[in-house]
């Protein structure tokens, strides 16, 4: 199991993100520590979709950003990266203002691939999306 590598930090993982999509979602990593990455974004009315109702994008993008930085976060000493090869999402809910909330977890940190699930939550802490992704480590 991959260990936590306590130099990627939020403030880290921000300055990452400058001019890329997490920005522009406005993704804020709250915490990270062993096994799970907590991260937020503010609902504006650009993330919605023309029906009024957040775009399962800006859920996805969240869920799939906490997971990517903690991926980071667990990356084997040797390895240099890695790279999405699966995810699923189940909607549960919606929200249309607020703050929503992504909770990652690993759920299989081997040398080669990463299994990270997120629980996305609205502002009263329903549950409104089930999120799972396949990282490959690369070397």
């Amino acid at each position: 199991m991959s260990k936590f590598r306590p130099e990627y930090t939020a403030e880290r993982l921000h300055e990452r993100q400058k001019g890329k999509l997490p920005a522009l979602l406005g993704v804020r990593v709250e915490s990270v520590e062993q096994d799970v990455l907590v991260a937020e974004l503010t609902v504006r009315e650009e993330l919605l979709a023309p029906n009024g109702f957040l775009h399962a994008a800006t859920v996805i993008g969240l869920a799939d950003t906490a997971c990517g930085y903690a991926c980071i976060a667990h990356l084997p000493e040797t390895a240099r990266n890695f790279t999405t090869i699966e995810l699923k999402s189940n909607f549960l809910g919606t929200a249309t203002q607020g703050t929503i909330r992504a909770v990652a977890k690993g759920v299989h940190l081997g040398r080669s691939t990463q299994v990270w699930d997120a629980t996305v939550t609205d502002a009263d802490g329903k549950t409104i999306a089930l999120f799972r992704c396949t990282q490959m480590v690369l070397y």
